[in-house]
């Protein structure tokens, strides 16, 4: 009689190929999302730094399932950064909203004269605002909007004598990024020129530009320190300039929903004040670098503060009108409630 045959078992090493397979069915490889960073201003700028450390975050946070990787190379000059985010040539960027003259008419709100000595108080508001505000919101739509932000106090710098009065300001070749403080500066009745911030030191160096309105980090991140001779600041800044920092919708949609809940709670006020404070450092930094660099610094006295306030006091009520045509609901209140925001911060 014939014992029955055992049954055949395949090799160990088959039987470990198919496991494996059966495993990558039943659990398929997770899906790994890389966001391209883009930057038009130097890597070691307070900007490139800041957005690097916020991706570096996200990438802790989301337990490998986002990946940075920063260009090596901005995707487009700083005016078409936002349509560059919009179109996908970038996955994560910033851009400065006067850079595109007549687009963005509500974040003029944050660039008048005087309005605060600390970027992460005037961002943090700003961000609040934005947040509370939906007519904010509208002007940015194509782009998933990670956080609203303002540089720190903006200060002038000149190749050729102190400026103490606004006289000082007449007869001298300015540049300016754009937004509300081209309308500050021709309310001065300066000569200005719109141009990005990165060309600032050949226009100074060259002579083509005397002056340029920067914030004190600028001094040291465009290296016009060699060229500059001359600083005024003042309370509560000449002007301040409105960024916004964001992602490509389409990306962002596309992430897992724990992705997405991660990045949101890493936007809006998170990411205001990480953009404010990296700024306040380094304009505090800039401030040192200035004086190692001999640059005689000169602070606004009252009588000049008046006169710059008699000038551009006109200026708010453009405002007021442009931001209701774009949906803004009684611009005033918004206004006011903006500066009692950053007073309250600032205390």
């Amino acid at each position: 009689m014939s014992l029955p045959r055992p049954p055949v078992r395949p090799p160990l090493t088959v039987l470990t190929v198919l496991a494996a397979l059966a495993a990558s069915v039943a659990a398929p490889a997770q899906a790994q999302t890389t966001l391209a960073l883009s930057s038009w201003v130097p890597p070691s700028h307070t900007l490139s730094e800041v957005q690097k450390e916020w991706c570096s975050l996200l990438e802790q946070k989301a337990a490998g399932k986002v990946k940075c990787n920063v260009l090596p190379r901005a995707v487009s000059a700083p005016p078409g950064t936002f349509d560059a985010v919009r179109n996908g040539l970038a996955d994560l960027s910033f851009t400065v909203h006067g850079y595109t003259p007549g687009r963005f008419a509500t974040t003029q709100m944050v660039e008048f004269p005087f309005m605060g000595n600390s970027s992460e108080a005037t961002s943090v508001a700003f961000q609040r605002m934005y947040a509370k505000y939906p007519a904010f919101a509208e002007e940015h739509k194509g782009v998933k909007v990670l956080a609203v932000f303002t540089h720190g106090p903006g200060m002038a710098f000149n190749t050729k004598r102190p400026v103490l009065k606004l006289d000082d300001m007449a007869g001298m070749k300015w540049r300016i990024g754009g937004g509300m403080v081209n309308e500050i500066s021709k309310a001065l009745g300066m000569n200005v020129t719109l141009k990005p911030a990165p060309e600032s030191y050949e226009l100074l160096s060259t002579g083509v530009m005397d002056g340029t309105l920067f914030p004190a980090e600028s001094v040291e991140s465009f290296k016009i320190d060699k060229v500059i001779r001359h600083a005024t600041a003042f309370p509560g800044g000449l002007y301040n300039t409105s960024f916004v920092f964001m992602m490509n919708q389409a990306k962002y949609d596309a992430m897992p929903a724990d992705v997405r809940k991660i990045v949101d709670e890493m936007s809006g006020e998170f990411a205001a004040r990480m953009m404010g404070r990296g700024w306040d450092k380094v304009d505090r930094r800039g401030m040192a670098f200035m004086q190692a660099a001999g640059v005689a610094f000169t602070q606004a006295d009252p009588a000049f503060v008046a006169a710059i306030k008699a000038k551009t006091t006109g200026l708010e009520d453009t405002w007021v009108k442009a931001a209701e045509a774009k949906g803004l609901k009684d611009p005033k209140k918004v206004l006011a409630e903006y500066r009692a925001e950053i007073n309250k911060l600032e205390k």
